[in-house]
């Protein structure tokens, strides 16, 4: 298989530049880098095309190997036919080279083997060719008894013969695939509970069927989920009768003495044979959809989630609300650094309300603080009515905002957090933690396990590894995207910008300490571990602010800082001019940006990247995501009435809808019938994670705390 054509096939894109970007991958250069860097090559391909092309890569390499590998497994039995090599070379799924290789496989002694291995195969030979002998079926088995073998009758013979067409049938490749599809597109998924009288949040399903090729993946995970914990009995569904007879149809003309024995042997072939194993197959790839959807939103949400907006200028008290143990405080300047700590009690037990907020009172002043931010967990409705009591009472010029404080406590209690703050206790380092995620959510959010941030429906169900990987790309693709200041970013943040691994990240870290600031990108390369290849992945996305040279803090590569520096004497400015905020007005200045990159000897692509670069030095992409969403006053549930127009901001996004925090304790549900006034194929195509939306309440349970919302107005 010709690879390349074969990418540039199925991807819709020029062979030259999938070549190009091959090259570059197995060169060893990162996908950010390719995406920002090697665009004139790669045709423009951003991160989301090149992460498609590097996965199908790597598929069509696989397959390729496991092709040369059964070819030989199967002509190290002196099996392999002209044909049967041609037909394993031209599948393009590694299912149909498995379905081909499946008769040559080893395997434990079956019937069929052992039929085969007492001489029955010319007989099993005569049912499939519907020889015309003299006599019965039994009469043509007698001349095949072998008594040594176990096979001392007629009788028996036949019934070995019949096992050998029954496998023969079941494993032929064209049979598998046109079954196989036959299940997927007929079968349907029935499921009973395995205790009816149990109550568990799977009652919906205690009786449920749905065709295999509608059922909604949220459906297939919670199934999955209910089966696993033994709450359900799962199973697929076929017409067996059917299935038989398309079987069947592939020998239209049965007739004669072996007919009854060959339409047993099929029926015997689907039922035994291939329906076990392709009704596993269909769930088994019910799953892996469903888990392959789950883990894309998931990463969606997740990049909704780092992308959001820094709330720069916010002098913060973060407030993470608990009960018996009191609500834990962290005062931090605009920078993050920690000011001062304690607890209230504002809550039951206690609930000292006015000792509270003498103490907000206090630290406000004391600190300068302007932004008041609440964890959403336990106690943070009470929590809240109390700051909103305060700002209404003594701070009527402070905000409020609810932040989602999942994953927090992995963090405060990880070794990164004892690292980064070995002085502090566990529950501060998770206040200044939720504080942080305000002021800077990419930088904080980092440095705990993507999985744990819970912005995904049923991640702990999914395949942990491959969850892991993909938002790993994730993290990588906004950390990249955004730039990375060198001289304050943590290890963590380091370690996700291109180029660079955990423990390079560490050896930069400790450079800075031991040697003071960064003040000039080529300085990178005496940090220990970080080479040439390093320095190229890595040295456009490392920012150095107040520098020698004013590009370093920007993201033009050095490579291309001959180039800039041209384009700026162009523009008849000086480089300091970058320092100020930049030059508004060069695409003014240059002219013609692809006669410039022709007079300079550079790809126009790359050409407008640096120009735009040069524009707004440092500009970053977050500040274009939506404002957060402050409060000033605190609304209950009881608050909520229907028809009621609310702005909300959306947490998260599922298969079924999206959640969106209205201000109160409980997150309301926009059903994905009510995300617009049009069919939505999936609610990630309407919202992302971190979205401010005007929401209208449609229906309030205050009995189970729910709440309906509706982005269609009237609907």
């Amino acid at each position: 298989m010709d690879l390349i054509a074969q990418l540039a096939h199925e991807l819709n894109l020029k062979a030259a530049n999938i070549e190009a970007a091959v090259k570059l991958i197995d060169e060893g250069n990162t996908i950010p880098f390719i995406s920002r860097y090697r665009k004139e090559a790669t045709g423009g391909m951003d991160d989301v095309a090149l992460r498609a092309l590097d996965e199908r890569l790597s598929y069509l390499r696989n397959l390729e190997q496991r092709k040369e590998d059964v070819i030989l497994l199967i002509d190290a039995q002196g099996k392999l036919t002209p044909k049967l090599e041609q037909q394993v070379r031209e599948a393009t799924q590694l299912q149909r080279v498995e379905d081909l290789y499946k008769p040559y496989r080893k395997k434990r002694m079956t019937r069929a083997q052992k039929a085969r291995e007492a001489g029955l195969e010319p007989l099993a030979n005569m049912i499939i060719m519907q020889a015309s002998v003299k006599g019965s079926a039994l009469d043509a088995a007698a001349a095949y008894v072998n008594e040594e073998a176990g096979f001392d009758t007629p009788e028996k013979a036949l019934a070995g013969a019949a096992d050998i067409v029954a496998e023969t049938v079941a494993e032929d490749p064209e049979n598998v695939a046109d079954l196989r599809a036959f299940t997927q597109n007929t079968a349907d998924i029935v499921v009973e509970a395995t205790d009816p009288t149990e109550k568990t949040p799977y009652e919906p399903y205690y009786s449920y069927d749905e065709p295999l090729r509608r059922i909604p993946n949220h459906r297939v995970l919670a199934i999955d989920r209910g089966e696993r914990e033994g709450k359900l009995r799962v199973r697929v569904n076929v017409d067996g009768t059917a299935a038989t007879a398309r079987l069947g149809s592939r020998w239209p003309r049965r007739q004669g003495v072996f007919a009854p024995v060959f339409d047993a042997a099929i029926a015997d072939g689907y039922k035994r044979l291939m329906a076990p194993s392709l009704e596993r197959e269909a769930r088994a790839k019910l799953t892996v959809r469903a888990q392959t959807e789950a883990i894309n939103v998931f990463a969606k949400n997740l990049e909704g989630l780092l992308s959001a907006r820094p709330v720069r200028g916010a002098r913060v008290l973060a407030l993470d609300p608990g009960y018996r143990t009191g609500c834990k405080v962290a005062v931090m300047d605009e920078t993050g650094k920690l000011l001062d700590h304690g607890v209230v009690y504002p809550t039951k037990p206690r609930h000292d309300v006015a000792g509270t907020k003498r103490e907000l009172a206090r630290l406000v002043k004391k600190d300068g603080v302007n932004t008041i931010v609440i964890g959403n967990g336990t106690a943070s409705r009470e929590t809240e009515e109390v700051v909103s009591e305060f700002i209404a009472e003594q701070a009527p010029g402070l905000r409020y905002t609810i932040v989602n404080e999942a994953g927090a406590s992995v963090y405060s209690a990880s070794e990164l957090a004892s690292q980064e703050y070995p002085d502090l206790d566990v529950t501060v380092r998770g206040a200044m933690s939720l504080g942080r995620r305000l002021q800077d959510p990419l930088a904080e959010l980092v440095k705990i396990p993507p999985q744990s941030i819970g912005v995904g429906q049923y991640q702990h169900d999914l395949d942990q590894a491959e969850l892991s990987r993909t938002l790993g790309h994730v993290v990588e693709d906004v950390v990249n995207r955004v730039g990375v200041d060198v001289n304050t970013a943590s290890a963590s943040l380091l370690g996700y910008v291109s180029g660079i691994t955990p423990s390079v990240a560490k050896n930069i870290v400790a450079y800075r300490e031991e040697n003071g600031a960064f003040t000039d990108r080529r300085q990178l390369k005496k940090v220990p571990k970080l080479g040439p290849k390093a320095y190229l992945n890595a040295a456009g996305f490392l920012r150095i602010s107040g520098g020698k040279n004013p590009l370093d803090a920007t993201s033009v590569h050095p490579e291309s800082y001959e180039v800039a520096t041209a384009v700026l004497e162009r523009a008849g400015v000086a480089a300091s001019e970058l320092s100020r905020g930049g030059v508004p007005d060069i695409e003014r200045r240059i002219g013609s940006i692809s006669a410039l990159a022709s007079d300079l000897g550079c790809g126009t692509l790359t050409l407008i990247d640096i120009v735009n670069e040069l524009k707004k030095p440092g500009r970053d992409p977050r500040d274009d995501a939506p404002e957060v969403v402050f409060s000033r006053s605190a609304l209950s549930i009881d608050d909520l009435e229907p028809g009621m127009e609310l702005k909300g901001t959306v947490r998260n996004v599922v298969d079924f809808g999206a959640f969106v925090d209205v201000g109160v304790h409980q997150d309301g549900l926009v059903h994905i019938s009510k995300l617009a006034n049009r069919f939505v194929k999936h609610p990630s195509d309407v919202v992302r994670v971190g979205d401010t939306v005007k929401v209208w309440v449609e229906k309030v349970d205050r009995n189970r705390k729910k709440i309906s919302l509706t982005m269609v107005q009237g609907k």
